[in-house]
């Protein structure tokens, strides 16, 4: 099976919302259904079939969670030895090279981006144009407006 590249800042926040889902929202809605169920007659009781369809959305979300972990291929970025190349993981300052208008994004997987946090898909057209490059190099990145060109000004392992 194929392992996604994950941070570990990316697995945590995974991890926390499990335990959330799992020892917080799962005995809320499991408290929920026996309260309604109390209520009498379930054909026609919404309290139930709120809850029940909710407990659903739960219990789907935490299959979802437990795969993505399961296959995830998490990487420490402070484990690798800087080399000026941008990689997963890295933080990468680029500069328009017409506008000169300076960004920062941090290359991270498909489930942690985040592009108003500054987070950039692995897998997103700048990051793809990016990766293996160096500082100094000057990339170009085709978008729908057309080709722009950005200059990789610093990569850092932060």
């Amino acid at each position: 099976m194929t392992k996604f590249p994950m941070t570990i800042q990316g697995a945590r926040a995974l991890e926390d919302e499990l335990k959330h889902l799992k020892t917080v929202l799962r005995p809320q809605i499991t408290q929920a259904i026996a309260e309604a169920r109390e209520l009498g007659d379930l054909k026609e009781n919404a309290e139930y079939h709120a809850a029940r369809e909710q407990q659903g959305m739960v219990e789907a979300r935490i299959r979802d969670i437990e795969g993505r972990l399961q296959n995830a291929q998490v990487i420490d970025i402070a484990n690798i030895p800087p080399t000026g190349k941008v990689i997963f993981g890295t933080t990468v300052d680029i500069a328009n090279v017409e506008t000169d208008e300076q960004v920062t994004y941090q290359i991270v997987g498909d489930d942690e981006a985040d592009i108003k946090q500054g987070k950039l898909s692995v897998s997103s057209p700048i990051a793809r144009a990016l990766i293996g490059k160096e500082e100094g190099d000057v990339v170009a990145v085709k978008t729908p407006s057309g080709l722009i060109e950005y200059e990789i000004v610093e990569v850092r392992h932060v």
